[in-house]
């Protein structure tokens, strides 16, 4: 079933509402640890969460929904940790230059999905099930958004940085989704983490040079 946008039938107002569609919610996120999101119930979601089923009806019209609103959660935090991890490089000046900049960033985002990265296998997959292509788009934007946020403290000419942001996801995206993807309980992160940051080494090194050219063109013009 695809959806276009997240349906959600009644929007918690109140902190209690808000807790019983985050419980349904973290409900189905343990159940996927278990197994596949086509062979889990509504009813068993309500009972992990001790609500009843009409309950569930009132946040929700169906299984996707639900499906639909833990994919955005996901990635909307995954972004907000990363914008966070980024400002506090920034602030206890943590790193010696853009390389070594986004080379932590790249590894604090793997580190991550590692850390959730059964979670995250369902995610990729659901994200194919469920998502519709005006739903992928927003969220490839969001992190695509992100990147070029992280980026402005280094490069100012908008064009070639948002081309940077979104090459650096095309490749992180695309290492991590690909892998897990194929192999639910990858473990072989190290080296999936090396490859990722093999991948943009040459890509990181032209974003340097980049960097100095706009520096050099700034003293010029002083």
């Amino acid at each position: 079933m695809k959806i276009s946008d997240i349906q959600v039938r009644r929007k918690p107002r109140q902190s209690r509402a808000k807790l019983t569609q985050e419980a349904l919610q973290e409900s189905f996120v343990r159940l996927l640890h278990e197994r596949a999101a086509h062979d889990i119930t509504i009813r068993e979601i309500t009972d992990l969460a001790g609500v009843g089923l009409g309950t569930f009806y009132e946040y929700f019209s169906n299984k996707e929904d639900l499906i639909a609103l833990t994919i955005h959660r996901q990635v909307k935090n995954n972004a907000a940790d990363l914008k966070i991890y980024a400002q506090s490089l920034i602030e206890l000046s943590t790193y010696h230059d853009i390389s070594d900049y986004l080379s932590q960033i790249i590894q604090f985002q793997i580190q991550q999905i590692q850390q959730q990265h059964v979670l995250w296998a369902h995610i990729f997959l659901l994200e194919r099930q469920v998502s519709s292509q005006e739903s992928y788009q927003k969220h490839y934007q969001l992190m695509t958004e992100l990147w070029d946020e992280l980026l402005q403290p280094f490069m100012q000419p908008e064009k070639s940085r948002q081309r940077s942001a979104l090459n650096l996801h095309r490749i992180i995206y695309g290492f991590i989704s690909q892998t897990l993807l194929v192999n639910t309980h990858f473990k072989e992160w190290e080296d999936l983490t090396q490859d990722i940051l093999a991948a943009t080494q040459s890509f990181i090194c032209n974003l340097n040079a980049t960097v100095f050219s706009h520096a050099i063109s700034k003293k010029s013009d002083i």
